[in-house]
């Protein structure tokens, strides 16, 4: 009577062994998605980041005139009246050679 109790118990475990690793959403398929949380998680960082930046720089904007001036010379090349404009130019390496 033991041994057939000890038997059931062990295919018992065996069967629940099964489901854990090979049946429906097993373990595996539970770390996978887990680490595909833990990447969504990362990613959703770096975003909300960024859009607070952008939200930062919408309201500097809307707010001064200087970040939409700086915005302007940087993206642009616009100067103000009364400044001047210098170049620098990297020497054209196929003309030193003449």
């Amino acid at each position: 009577m033991f041994r057939w109790l000890l038997l059931v118990l062990f295919l018992l475990l065996l069967g629940l062994q099964y489901r854990l690793w090979f049946g429906e959403a097993n373990l595996r398929e539970v770390w996978a998605l887990e680490r595909e949380i833990e990447l969504q998680k990362q990613e959703n960082a770096k975003l909300s980041q960024r859009n607070k930046q952008l939200e930062a720089e919408v309201l500097d904007l809307k707010s001064g005139l200087s970040a939409l001036e700086e915005r302007a010379r940087s993206e642009l090349g616009m100067i103000r009246d009364g400044e001047t404009f210098y170049q620098l130019v990297a020497p054209d390496k196929s003309r030193s050679s003449e």
